[in-house]
């Protein structure tokens, strides 16, 4: 088999994301035939070398999952974080499962979770041009004008946000459709237009539908939608 960075391997084994795995490596938590390495420049052999994370045997993923979940609000799309409600917890399945990408803690709906290191990479960067649909309520009616600026792009940190698209529901309620994904950034471009959001929630990512899932609940994506995902992501369908 070919060699391939450890971090890579790491992720495809479902221990973590790439970037995590850098962080893990740096801190010395990942032995290769029982040394510790910190250099990100090192590739094992998965046919030949052994691979510990914090002393425990890493090996490949027996199979591949990809789920979609209804998160509710309250929960953080975090696999550690002391105290709070995970939406990894949420899940009953035995194999370690990672969120794609992140919805915040405010935040409800569509959450796409992995044990594909290769999928989960490539849709969680921000370079992935992938369509994200939220279901948006604000405080107080919002103007056609307020709406038509939402969709030709604010300023947020001195960068202009990408044009999206926006449709009214009814006064207070809109859908956008954005192609990018910065820290919270649907309630800061609607606040920048004299609005405060006080539901949001993420309908759709690229050909996955949250449909009628019950909150809190999750459902395996068929092998029609994983074949589209994987497409759209540039990786190839091996299951």
């Amino acid at each position: 088999m070919p060699s391939v960075r450890l971090q890579k391997y790491l992720a495809e084994a479902g221990v973590c994301s790439r970037r995590k795995g850098e962080i893990h490596i740096r801190a010395g938590r990942v032995q290769v035939n029982g040394q510790v390495v910190t250099e990100l420049g090192v590739k094992v052999d998965p046919a030949v070398d052994q691979v510990a994370f914090d002393g425990r045997p890493v090996r490949p993923i027996s199979r591949k999952i990809y789920i979609a979940l209804n998160k509710p609000v309250g929960y953080v799309t975090s696999c550690r974080q002391p105290g709070r409600d995970l939406v990894v917890d949420l899940v009953d399945l035995p194999e370690r499962l990672f969120p794609i990408g992140r919805l915040d803690a405010d935040s409800c709906g569509l959450l796409l979770m992995t044990n594909d290191g290769r999928i989960h990479h490539r849709l969680a960067h921000p370079s992935f041009d992938h369509e994200k649909h939220y279901d948006i309520t604000v405080d107080r009616p919002i103007a056609d004008g307020a709406l038509a600026k939402l969709a030709q792009g604010v300023s947020l940190d001195g960068r202009r946000t990408r044009k999206a698209v926006v449709k009214r529901l009814d006064r207070r309620r809109f859908t956008i459709v954005l192609k990018e994904g910065r820290n919270r950034q649907i309630r800061r471009m609607v606040a920048k237009v004299g609005r405060n959001v006080v539901h949001l929630r993420r309908i759709q990512i690229a050909n996955i539908r949250l449909g009628r899932l019950p909150s809190g609940k999750w459902r395996h994506l068929s092998a029609a939608e994983v074949a589209a995902l994987l497409k759209a992501a540039g990786v190839p369908h091996q299951r």
